[in-house]
């Protein structure tokens, strides 16, 4: 029987592509070196782009992703949708459409989704602001049977990840990545791709 062919093809900001981490694995790279290759292939695209909105990440993320699918493959999509849109004064409703829209055209084209939201940041208004938008996510993937990983709750008072962005000017470095990470392998990833979870 042949194995399974998984292309992984993730869209984000500079978050997801690990900057600030000193071992530049970020919290993606992380969560890869934990995904077991022996019952599937898994080929991983890493598609970041920074200081990008949700309105931006809609309208590129098809035409990039969909050069890394492959017909016959199970082909999946990772959306880590950064806070930017707080800085272009996006409304929480307009930036749920526009994951909407992301979301729905992934399933139009066979492609599961998982969506990372937004981590908490050092300042209390802007995570009233992000708590906004965290919520307008979830809603957005679990009503359409997608996955969800809230990074924002778990790490909101988590002592650990507040001192490490305090460390690094308000960006997460090893331990905010590995937190993230942890959150992604312990929330849904290996059920979402179905492969065995490693002992």
């Amino acid at each position: 029987m042949d194995q399974r062919n998984i292309r992984l093809v993730a869209v984000g900001d500079d978050l997801l592509a690990g900057v600030g981490d000193p071992r530049a694995l970020g919290w993606f790279g992380r969560v890869l070196a934990r995904t077991p290759q022996h019952t599937a292939k898994v080929s991983a695209y890493n598609l970041a782009a920074p200081g990008e909105g949700s309105e931006l990440l809609n309208a590129r993320w098809f035409d990039e992703a969909s050069r890394r699918f492959a017909q016959g493959a199970d082909n999946r999509l990772v959306i880590a949708p950064s806070t930017y849109d707080i800085d272009l004064d996006i409304t929480s409703a307009r930036s749920r459409l526009n994951l909407a829209n992301m979301v729905d055209m992934a399933s139009q084209n066979n492609v599961k989704v998982l969506v990372v939201g937004p981590p908490p940041s050092l300042d209390t208004e802007r995570n009233r602001r992000i708590a906004d938008l965290n919520a307008a996510y979830a809603d957005v993937v679990t009503r359409r049977n997608h996955v969800y990983v809230d990074t924002f709750n778990p790490l909101l008072h988590h002592e650990q990840w507040r001192n490490d962005l305090a460390a690094n000017g308000g960006r997460p470095g090893q331990s905010g990545y590995g937190l993230i990470a942890w959150l992604v392998l312990h929330r849904g990833w290996y059920n979402w791709l179905q492969l065995p979870e490693p002992i």
